[in-house]
């Protein structure tokens, strides 16, 4: 059975994840991944369920610091929409 790709990322961060991923991962979980405006370079990932506003880069790779607090940022809403329901 494949794992999830939250699941990947948590497990291998230092994969080459690309801003595909990223957006992928958000569209999975209902969270907003807005590209970037005005000749900016980082994407901006929010929820409403959530205080901070996670940036990361669109360069490849991404690197690990980045999947990891993107991963620590799902949590952190399926938690929170878990503790709603």
């Amino acid at each position: 059975m494949p794992s999830s790709r939250l699941d990947r990322m948590r497990s291998s961060p230092s994969s080459d994840w690309t801003i595909d991923d990223v957006s992928a991962l958000c569209r999975e979980h209902g969270i907003r991944c807005v590209p970037p405006r005005g000749g900016g370079s980082h994407w901006k990932v929010s929820d409403p369920t959530q205080r901070d506003i996670l940036t990361t880069p669109q360069r490849r790779p991404i690197r690990s610091i980045y999947i990891r607090k993107l991963v620590r940022f799902v949590q952190a809403v399926m938690e929170a929409r878990n503790a709603k329901a």
